[in-house]
């Protein structure tokens, strides 16, 4: 892991090209919001912390989940909570508003919460996939296996 000496932010890849700000507060991302949305954002924290340890990352404009790279991030709107995990494979739902490539191993999945309750078995599938990529877990299988 590479500790970026301006920022603190930790990096699976020395040198990684980041936005280099201090990180805010939490709460700030939640201010005129509809308490659901807050309550939303909690019910997946609370799926992510079951996975393992995870670093939350109130940036600017998103609160990114964090364990060796950012696996998932959120944009808390007014009444809903906008999202999206990073998978290494492509995954189908209705629920995704948009999917696209950053490499190959590297899916971007968006999708909006409008309630907890849409934090449910499916999201939780995504979440625990989306954290093995944020472990880089599926970079090491991929090298093992050959493909």
């Amino acid at each position: 892991m590479w500790i970026c000496p301006r920022c603190g932010r930790t990096f699976a890849n020395r040198n990684q090209s980041h936005t280099c700000r201090p990180l805010g507060k939490l709460d700030q991302h939640f201010t005129g919001k509809d308490p659901a949305v807050r309550e939303t954002f909690d019910r997946v924290l609370t799926a992510v912390r079951r996975l393992g340890p995870v670093d939350v990352l109130p940036e600017k404009t998103r609160i990114a989940l964090h364990v060796r790279m950012s696996f998932a991030a959120f944009s808390p709107k007014k009444r809903w909570l906008d999202g999206h995990v990073v998978l290494a494979r492509r995954v189908e739902s209705p629920r995704f508003k948009r999917i696209y490539v950053v490499s190959p191993r590297n899916v971007v999945h968006e999708f909006r919460l409008a309630s907890p309750a849409e934090v449910d078995a499916e999201v939780a599938a995504w979440l625990q996939e989306a954290y093995r990529v944020g472990e880089q877990r599926h970079l090491h299988k991929a090298s093992t296996t050959g493909g």
